[in-house]
């Protein structure tokens, strides 16, 4: 029997953070909306990629060496970008058509470069910082943060700073080491799919949008407002029981809730419309 792309991602992710395969299971997500989608093809690719990069930085020395190789290879040669002109397209979130577009968003982009680097040995880590993700390379000379979304641009100290007021006015006291600590693997598949979960609800798109909450659900078990996000989307759906399920399961998990008055009363109201569907 085919696997779902739902049974093939809880394969991937069930177990130690550091041993999910974090493309494969950006590329199940994706197989989601496109079922045919060749997965192994598309990590062969990543394959060639970085065994095009890697003889590309035969003579690097030193951390920025490897940096300026790997973004004129990424952006320069292959002409990955950040898809400014689109930011909110589905498609920046499915790793296949990241691949086949060379556009993404900061999150897919960091991705690629976290992957390639990683496949080449070098000690790349994610980083969720505030509104905008980053990589980070350790270095001997120096930790060296980039930004992928910006065609691989090194920030200093300050210039975090200064995105950080864009949050803040007091950027100044942010704790940036804390800020820059290393994102799990399972965060950045919640980040993707979250993305993805925020696209279509704006769109009102809640079909694909519940979709998204499942994926969320196998990956981080139990967790209270992805639980409660899809009794939202059940709800707009008209799935009554299902709603009522979920809502109860809120509730239960978190009764003292912001919410929790009108989650009862929205509770009543929908027993009442379960009932008249005997």
């Amino acid at each position: 029997m085919t696997k779902t792309a739902l049974q093939a991602f809880a394969d991937i992710v069930t177990g130690a953070d550091e041993n999910i395969n974090l493309i494969e299971a950006a590329l199940v997500i994706a197989g989601n909306e496109y079922p045919d989608l060749d997965i192994p093809a598309y990590l062969r690719s990543l394959e060639v990629m970085a065994e095009e990069l890697q003889l590309q930085l035969l003579d690097c020395v030193d951390g920025e060496d490897f940096v300026h190789g790997m973004n004129h290879y990424l952006y320069d040669e292959l002409g990955f970008s950040g898809n400014l002109a689109n930011f909110n397209d589905p498609r920046n979130s499915f790793f296949n058509d990241v691949l086949d577009r060379h556009l993404g968003i900061p999150l897919t982009l960091s991705m690629l470069y976290l992957d390639l680097g990683r496949r080449i040995g070098l000690p790349l880590h994610g980083v969720s910082f505030p509104g905008h993700f980053l990589v980070k390379l350790e270095d001997e000379g120096g930790d060296l943060v980039l930004d992928p979304f910006s065609g691989g641009l090194i920030l200093d100290d300050e210039e975090l700073r200064q995105r950080l007021r864009h949050f803040s006015k007091s950027g100044h006291d942010w704790d940036l080491q804390r800020l820059l600590a290393p994102a799990s693997n399972r965060s950045m598949l919640a980040r993707m799919l979250r993305n993805l979960k925020n696209i279509y609800f704006e769109a009102e798109d809640f079909e694909h949008a519940l979709e998204m909450v499942n994926f969320l659900l196998v990956l981080l078990p139990g967790e209270v407002s992805e639980i409660r996000d899809r009794a939202y989307i059940h709800d707009q759906l008209d799935c009554f029981r299902a709603a009522i399920e979920d809502y109860q399961s809120y509730l239960l998990l978190s009764p003292e809730a912001d919410d929790a008055s009108y989650i009862q009363t929205r509770l009543t109201d929908l027993k009442l419309s379960a009932e008249r569907l005997h």
